[in-house]
C-alpha cells in the first residue's frame, strides 16, 4: 500500500513537471531570443572544422537548463510551501491514502537538501557563465575561464564532500560483487574528483541537438529505479522531477534546437548525477548509466594528450560526436545512436545493480 501511494507520488511529480516546464518554454525562449541571449560560435580559427558544422547555430538561444532546475526548484518550493507553510495537509483524493499536498511535499532534510541545494548551486554557476558567453564576455570573450571553472565546481564538490564525510558518515563505496571498499579520508578527495568529473563529462556531451537531454534523461531514469528500490522515496520524487522537465526540455530540443542547454543545464545535471551515485552507493555503475558521458569526456582526455604528447590530433574534432560529425554522420543520426548505446549500457548497468542487491 505504502508503495502504491509512493508511486502515485512519483508520477504526480513527473506528469506535472513535465507539464509546468512545457507551459514556461515558450515563456523562457522568448525572453532569450528577445534579450539576445544566443551561442555564440568559435570563429577564431582555434576550431575550424567545429566551427564550419556549427556555424548555422550561431544565436541559438541557450540557458535553456533553466527551465529544468527551475522547474524542480518550483515544484519543490510550491509543494513545500502549500503543506509546511499554508498547511493543507488533509486534503485527500477521494477512496485512498493520499493526502495531496503533504504527500506530493519531498523536502526533507535527511534526503533532498544536500542534492537539490547543490543541484541549483552548480545550475547558478553555469547560469553565470552562459550569460558571460552569450554577451561575449569573460576569458577570450567565452565566460569564465576553464581553470576558475574547475575551481568554482570543485568548491561546490567540497562542501558535499565535508558533508557526506563529517555529516553523515559516509567513508567507503560499494564495488559490485566485491563489497564495501573503505577510503578513509581519501573518501573526499575521491568525492570532489567524481563530482567535478561527472559535470564536466556531461558539459562535453552537451554539443549535438538532444545529446546531453536524451542521455541525461536514461541515466535519471537509472536512478528513479535505484531511489524506489532503496525506498528513498524523496530522493525518487526530486529525480522524477527532473526526468518529467527533461523530457519537455526535449519537445524542442531535439533537432532542430529551439535553444540549447547550457552549462546551467549539463553542468547542473551532472552534480546532481554524482550526488545521487553518492547518496545510493552507485558511484561504480555511474560510469554504465551514463556511458556517453564516459566515452565523450575520454575522447576530448584523449584529443588533448594526443596534441601535447604526439603533436597531432588523434581525432578529427573533439569530442567523439563532433569527429563522427567531421566523418559525414548526420548530426541526427549521431545523437540517436548515442541514445541506443545509452539505454544499453544503463540496461547493463541496472541488471548489476540487482545482482548486488
Amino acid at each position: 500500500m505504502v508503495e502504491n501511494l509512493e508511486l502515485i507520488k512519483i508520477f504526480s511529480v513527473t506528469v506535472l513537471a513535465f507539464l509546468v516546464a512545457l507551459f514556461c518554454t515558450p515563456l523562457l525562449t522568448n525572453f532569450l531570443y528577445k534579450n539576445n541571449f544566443g551561442k555564440q560560435i568559435r570563429s577564431d580559427g582555434s576550431t575550424p572544422i567545429f566551427s564550419k558544422l556549427h556555424a548555422k547555430k550561431k544565436g541559438t538561444p541557450t540557458m535553456g537548463g533553466v527551465l529544468i532546475w527551475g522547474t524542480v526548484l518550483v515544484l519543490t518550493f510550491l509543494f513545500w510551501f502549500l503543506d509546511r507553510v499554508v498547511g493543507i495537509s488533509n486534503l485527500r483524493i477521494p477512496g485512498s491514502e493520499f493526502t495531496l499536498f503533504h504527500s506530493l511535499n519531498f523536502l526533507t532534510r535527511s534526503e533532498t537538501w544536500l542534492p537539490l541545494a547543490a543541484f541549483v548551486g552548480a545550475s547558478l554557476v553555469g547560469l553565470f557563465d552562459d550569460f558571460l558567453d552569450a554577451r561575449s564576455r569573460g576569458y577570450k570573450g567565452r565566460g569564465i575561464r576553464f581553470r576558475h571553472k574547475v575551481l568554482l565546481y570543485a568548491i561546490v564538490a567540497a562542501i558535499g564532500a565535508w558533508w557526506f564525510y563529517v555529516k553523515l558518515g559516509f567513508s567507503t563505496v560499494y564495488v559490485p560483487f566485491l563489497g564495501d571498499l573503505g577510503l578513509g579520508l581519501l573518501y573526499i578527495p575521491f568525492f570532489i574528483l567524481i563530482v567535478v568529473g561527472t559535470s564536466f563529462a556531461v558539459n562535453q556531451t552537451d554539443g549535438l541537438d538532444g545529446l546531453a537531454g536524451g542521455t541525461l534523461l536514461v541515466a535519471f531514469l537509472c536512478y528513479i529505479v535505484v531511489t524506489f528500490t532503496g525506498k528513498d522515496y524523496n530522493l525518487t520524487a526530486v529525480t522524477a522531477g527532473v526526468c518529467g522537465a527533461l523530457i519537455a526540455f526535449l519537445w524542442f530540443n531535439v533537432h532542430p534546437a529551439r535553444f540549447f542547454m547550457g552549462d546551467t543545464g549539463s553542468m547542473g545535471m551532472g552534480v546532481l548525477l554524482a550526488i545521487l551515485a553518492f547518496l545510493t552507493d552507485t558511484v561504480f555503475l555511474l560510469p554504465l548509466f551514463g556511458f556517453i558521458f564516459l566515452i565523450e569526456a575520454g575522447s576530448y582526455f584523449l584529443q588533448i594528450g594526443s596534441k601535447l604528447f604526439l603533436g597531432k590530433k588523434l581525432l578529427l574534432s573533439a569530442p567523439l560526436h563532433h569527429h563522427l560529425e567531421a566523418k559525414g554522420w548526420p548530426e541526427t543520426k549521431v545523437t540517436e545512436r548515442f541514445w541506443i548505446i545509452s539505454w544499453i549500457t544503463a540496461i547493463v548497468g541496472m541488471i548489476i545493480y540487482f545482482f548486488g542487491k
